[in-house]
């Protein structure tokens, strides 16, 4: 794999006597999108916020977005886009008023702001709501803006943490849409999701048993390995042995 944007070896994290993520090592390659899966309690959450620099490695090595994870978190911050599963932006303000606030905090100049304002809002047929406060907008429609506000300084990389949580299928079938737009501009996403249907739709997917990766590969790949038709029975398969949950 030539020049990945990320690149992580033998990478751990420990809490106490307690390993979270056990020497976990795999690329992702530019414009890629990478699904990341696992069980409750397999270490996928754990081992996303050490690669957003949200949480110090015990050992190990490895690079995001050309930052090293060891010693460089908060340029790592700096250079990606990340959507946590929980909904990051702020319902007291309007739609108007988070993209102002995250271009920001992104260091986007006014002007830069106000011309990506108009391309999302059109892009989401938002215009309408503009001025209406986030908190009024269906859960769909939220996370639809949030996803945008993630790519709003159009990192090279951005992670979703189960971006489609609780919405409804067809909105999730739009908020691929968005995603697919997103990696054909030439941003690479890496996502977690918990829907196996959604694992289909990545270029490689890994999937996390008891803090250690037991499987990787495009999807057409593993069902092929596992002799089976679907991505979730892959992921029943491997996640069958596992030790431990949330």
């Amino acid at each position: 794999m030539n020049d990945p944007i990320l690149s992580v070896r033998e990478l751990s994290k420990k809490f106490g006597g307690f390993t979270a993520v056990d020497r976990i090592s795999f690329d992702v390659a530019r414009g890629e999108i990478f699904g990341f899966l696992g069980a409750n309690g397999a270490g996928k959450t754990t081992a996303m916020r050490m690669l957003c620099g949200l949480s110090y490695p015990t050992s190990g090595s490895g690079t995001v977005a050309g930052c090293d994870v060891m010693r460089e978190s908060e340029r790592i911050k700096r250079r990606i886009g990340y959507m946590s599963q929980r909904f990051s932006l702020y319902d007291d303000l309007t739609v108007l008023e988070n993209i102002r606030l995250y271009g920001g905090i992104y260091g986007l100049s006014r002007r830069r702001i106000l011309r990506r304002a108009v391309e999302i809002l059109r892009r989401l047929d938002f215009r309408s709501e503009s001025r209406t406060l986030v908190g009024a907008l269906p859960l769909g429609w939220k996370q639809k803006l949030a996803f945008s506000v993630a790519t709003l300084h159009r990192p090279e990389l951005v992670f979703l943490d189960e971006p489609t949580g609780g919405v409804d299928p067809i909105t999730r079938r739009q908020f691929w849409e968005l995603i697919y737009e997103a990696a054909a501009g030439g941003t690479t996403v890496f996502v977690t999701t918990h829907y196996m249907d959604e694992a289909e739709y990545c270029s490689r997917v890994s999937v996390m048993v008891d803090g250690r990766i037991r499987a990787l590969g495009t999807p057409a790949a593993l069902k092929k390995q596992y002799a089976v038709a679907t991505m979730d029975e892959v992921f029943r398969t491997l996640a069958r042995g596992a030790k431990r949950s949330e």
